[in-house]
């Protein structure tokens, strides 16, 4: 009689384990559903009612406090124009017309989803730091800050090695992107230079 007990007690905590290793897994590993612009995916759900539990719990994982899509879009990556994992070792040129919004910004994240600790205490470029060419198009530059670099409002320091996500938010949004948010003209993201 004690042999079925143990047997079921193990089944038990063996399916407890996969359930629990199976949502992991969906959570941090499947891609995000929702519509690409370039290198970037925006997730039509996040900050909505209607979000599915996979959905809001990967908000919460994210430590993001997301608002609704009728509020802000959150654009986010984790590779290069080219599809290459974006790294914290390696420097980035992002470039491109300044969306349609209220606000946006671009905000560059370790792979443990909080900001890269810096000197500078730039975490983000946006609406008030983004400096416009004669053209009106926007250029900046992520990645380890070289040497005598300091005070350039274009750069957003990182610090170590390993993946990195970037976000561009965009509070609101023109009606016609929020409507089609896949119509964005998305800031490009190219290697700069050689990655170590």
């Amino acid at each position: 009689m004690r042999r079925p007990r143990l047997i079921v007690a193990s089944l038990y905590i063996a399916s407890i384990f996969l359930g629990v290793a199976s949502a992991w897994l969906w959570l941090t590993r499947v891609g995000i559903a929702g519509v690409d612009a370039g290198a970037w995916r925006v997730n039509l759900l996040a900050g909505s009612q209607n979000a599915d539990a996979y959905t809001r719990a990967r908000v919460a994982l994210g430590a993001v406090l997301a608002l609704d899509r009728s509020e802000t879009l959150y654009y986010t990556t984790q590779h290069d124009d080219r599809g290459k994992a974006l790294r914290a070792e390696c420097r980035y040129k992002i470039e491109g017309s300044p969306p349609t919004a209220r606000w946006w910004s671009i905000t560059a994240y370790g792979a443990d989803n909080f900001l890269f600790p810096n000197a500078e205490r730039r975490y983000s470029v946006g609406t008030e730091s983004a400096q416009l060419d004669a053209t009106g198009r926007f250029s900046l530059m992520i990645g380890p800050l070289p040497a005598g670099e300091v005070g350039n409002r274009t750069w957003i320091p990182t610090a170590g090695t390993g993946g990195m996500r970037l976000t561009l938010r965009l509070y609101n949004p023109a009606p016609a992107v929020q409507q089609a948010p896949g119509s964005l003209a998305a800031p490009s993201i190219t290697l700069a230079g050689e990655c170590p």
